[in-house]
Order: C-alpha cells, then structure tokens, then sequence
C-alpha cells in the first residue's frame, strides 16, 4: 500500500509540474512543461521549445524560432510573427491576430476567447496558439 501511495504521489507531483493548454471551453488540449515538452492531452510528446528558442517537432526537427525581441520565425528563418511585451500577437505583417493576457488567458483579434494557457509562458502560448500545429 505504501509503495502505491508513493507512487500517485509521484505521478501527481510530476503532472503539476506541467501547464495546461485549455480549448475555450476549459477542455485539455494539452500541457506544456517548463523545460519546454509539448504533450497532448495524453501527455505524448508532440514538441519542444528549447531554451535558445528554438521550436521542434516530436523528432526534434526544427519547426522556428523564437528570437529574444519576441519575433517568431520559421523554420527558415522567415518571420511568420511577433509577440509584444503586452502580450500582442502580430501576423508577419504587424496586423494584431490576438491577446496573450497576464492571467493566461488567449483572444483572438476580436478579444473572444480562444483558450486558456495559464502559467505558461507568452511566447510559448503564441507558439502553440497561433503559429505552429502540435
């Protein structure tokens, strides 16, 4: 018995470590850890951002790059956006696409809610909201 409780124990420290991705209406479209995994709700790794910003694949292939001024480029160093420090997210073009607001929550242009990444890092809710399909 012990051995078991040690073990939920375990499972649910390790799960609260990640961060849920939620679709607008709170259902778990995935988890994003801090070491920068991407999982989906079944907590298979689809992705990563690594520490120098680079964004990957399940196969560790480069899919972009997030560049300190909040630029995200593709995997061929295009420039498919921009994340402001306010949490605006712009198209290649400067248009405004949506809203990473402090409290996690995600909007679209029009500031209808599109989902929730609380805790998550903006840049990274950019990624994985508007910019690249894990």
């Amino acid at each position: 018995m012990k051995k078991i409780l040690l073990v939920v124990s375990f499972l649910c420290v390790g799960l609260s470590y990640s961060q849920t991705i939620q679709s607008k209406n709170h259902a778990t479209t995935g988890f994003i850890k801090p070491d920068g995994t991407i999982q989906n709700q079944n907590h298979l790794t689809v992705g990563f951002i690594k520490s120098d910003g680079t964004i990957q694949d399940k196969n560790h292939s480069s899919l972009g790059y997030i560049k300190s001024d909040g630029t995200i480029q593709d995997k061929n160093h295009s420039t498919v956006g921009y994340v402001k420090n306010d949490g605006t997210v712009q198209d290649k073009n400067h248009s405004t696409i949506g809203y990473i607001k402090n409290d996690g929550t995600v909007q679209d242009k029009k500031h209808s809610t599109i989902g929730y990444a609380k805790g998550v890092d903006m840049y990274w809710s950019a990624v994985t909201f508007f910019f690249f399909d894990f």
